[in-house]
């Protein structure tokens, strides 16, 4: 995210722009250039941003969907690879699911549609080349979403097509088993792209990997909240940790991090409540911006989120993920600060069960009667 550039905030998502994304459109400006001179170098990026309209528009799809099932989104990245929505949560009903994940392509569908009737060229996907010649800037924009809409329904996270996949699976299964099933599904497809890379085609190497990766996350995801639905909140919160108070000074909070591993420092008053969170990142600002002196307070997150020790590690885990902060605290009863969970300590706890119980002998098979 420090990377990327709010270019317009609609309907409460806020649109970014990363670096990268600039530096892929002077790339393609410099090979068109160079192939057939400033017109088409002008032509390549004016496609390219098309190109990437679309896919804003793409995940207004999702966007929307997911509005109306009571989902807010944060931002929409965009990157060379295409766009990357920040949902607050992805709803575990099958059938909201699957609306939010069909949403997208149903967009590049319509453009699709749109465009034809202007251009009277029917899109196809042997066109959707972004250096095709002798074809109109707009036909060869239809045939790009209709492939856009094929592509992303490739049953394999993250494309939409994987949370399609799952969907239809968690009607007949339960949300964690669907994703572990659809997640090597989208493996399976990675090996593939892979292989057909190692045979001519180096951009599919790319895309396996970013599949595989994106498969993988899903699954190890599915898995943490399938754990966290036995546990309680002081299963998870570390409680041993190093405190400030909203009038320590910034240079102390320095020689604290030096000697503790900790990433966050609870602020915590006189009456033992929680006012807030300092970050290594806040640190090291800080002090490279020459305030030593300042307070803890000022420069702190204030009104971080609280749970109770009893609470379930499955509000945990929902409150870490709408929430925009890298913790949550804990309380107790009277309001006193007593823990706190991180995303860091949580999947070091998720981790040491899964590794627990994979070396936990078989139980003894009941006999017989």
């Amino acid at each position: 995210m420090t990377w990327s550039i709010p270019i317009g905030r609609f309907g409460g998502t806020t649109v970014r722009l990363h670096v990268t994304f600039l530096l892929f459109l002077a790339w393609i400006g410099a090979a068109y250039a160079m192939r057939s001179g400033m017109r088409a170098a002008i032509d390549g990026v004016l496609l390219i941003t098309a190109v990437f309209a679309c896919v804003v528009l793409h995940e207004f799809g999702h966007v929307i969907a997911a509005r109306h099932y009571g989902v807010a989104t944060r931002d929409i990245t965009l990157l060379p690879i295409g766009g990357v929505a920040r949902m607050a949560r992805i709803p575990e009903q099958p059938t909201q699911e699957l609306v939010i994940a069909l949403a997208g392509p149903a967009v590049n569908l319509v453009i699709a549609a749109i465009l034809y009737a202007v251009t009277q060229t029917a899109p196809h996907l042997s066109a959707a080349d972004l250096q095709g010649q002798g074809v109109g800037m707009l036909s060869r924009l239809s045939s790009i979403n209709l492939f856009l809409a094929v592509f992303n329904l490739i049953p394999a996270f993250p494309m939409d097509g994987g949370r399609v996949l799952r969907a239809l699976l968690t009607y007949r299964m339960d949300h964690a088993r669907a994703t572990q099933l659809a997640a090597s599904v989208g493996q399976g497809i990675a090996f593939l792209f892979g292989l057909l890379g190692l045979l001519g085609n180096p951009l599919l190497l790319f895309i396996a990997l970013f599949v595989y990766l994106g498969a993988a996350t899903e699954a190890q995801g599915a898995l943490f909240r399938q754990l966290a639905h036995g546990m309680i909140v002081a299963d998870v919160m570390t409680t041993h940790l190093e405190t400030l108070s909203p009038d320590s000074r910034i240079d102390e909070a320095a020689l604290r991090m030096i000697h503790t591993p900790q990433q966050e420092f609870p602020v915590v008053d006189g009456q033992g409540k929680l006012c807030g969170l300092l970050t290594h990142a806040a640190i090291l600002r800080t002090m490279h911006e020459g305030k030593a002196d300042a307070a803890v307070g000022d420069i702190m997150i204030p009104d971080i989120a609280c749970l109770h020790p009893y609470q379930t590690a499955d509000d945990a885990l929902r409150l870490l993920e709408e929430s925009q902060v890298p913790a949550i605290g804990v309380k107790d009863g009277q309001g006193r600060f007593v823990g706190l969970i991180s995303r860091a300590n949580i999947g070091e706890v998720m981790t040491i069960h899964v590794l627990r119980d994979r070396n936990r002998p078989p139980s003894a098979l009941p006999l017989s009667r």
